[in-house]
């Protein structure tokens, strides 16, 4: 049984895309699993198309002044919409992940948002389900999840430093953990709708 995976995203400065980048890798480890990976940047009939086609979203933002970014909030403003039409993205699989410049950043606020929002259209969210690094004498920056998320994937990339050096080899791995485990949970949700004769995801 296939499934489709869609990695919604903005970026400011293209950091975040190469958070997005790494997700979809992760999905794309698990067989019999399609990734559309989509900018946020325009909202199009063809982006509307892919989302609605999915079984599972991955949003992810840039964390400007402790929350999402503007172009994230218009796009998710513009779903009213979706939500409107009988909740169309209703038990669709869902996770998050968000990029800033500091190591904090209150990036759990903009990763609230976003589990928030998949909420008010009855998605079916799924974290992280990786130890925190970077947290012990014998610890890294190499550590997987070295900034200690589990709502989903963060990474940091130092403000004078372009997308070609940051976010870290760690933060990608991390990223990459998320996007798997998504695309896995996204398979056995609709093997197990299938199997026991629910409706199967909203496509």
């Amino acid at each position: 049984m296939q499934i489709k995976v869609a990695v919604a995203y903005h970026s400011g400065y293209g950091h975040t895309a190469k958070q997005a980048a790494a997700v979809a890798a992760g999905a794309e480890k698990v067989p019999d699993t399609q990734v559309s990976l989509v900018s946020l940047a325009e909202l199009n009939d063809e982006l509307w198309e892919v989302l609605q086609e999915s079984d599972a979203l991955i949003f992810g933002t840039p964390t400007y002044m402790g929350g999402s970014s503007a172009v994230f909030r218009a796009f998710v403003e513009a779903t009213s919409q979706v939500w409107g039409d009988n909740m169309r993205w209703k038990n669709k699989i869902a996770g998050g992940f968000t990029n800033s410049g500091n190591m904090a950043g209150d990036k759990l606020n903009a990763l609230i948002d976003i589990a928030l929002f998949a909420a008010q259209h009855g998605m079916v969210w799924v974290g992280l389900a990786e130890y925190g690094g970077w947290n012990t004498s014998s610890g890294s920056p190499e550590d997987l999840n070295r900034l200690g998320s589990w709502l989903g994937a963060m990474s940091q990339s130092n403000n004078d430093e372009g997308a070609d050096v940051t976010p870290c080899a760690s933060d990608l791995r991390t990223a990459e953990a998320l996007g798997r485990r998504i695309a896995e949970t996204a398979h056995i949700h609709k093997a197990g709708r299938a199997a026991v004769g629910f409706d199967e995801v909203s496509a």
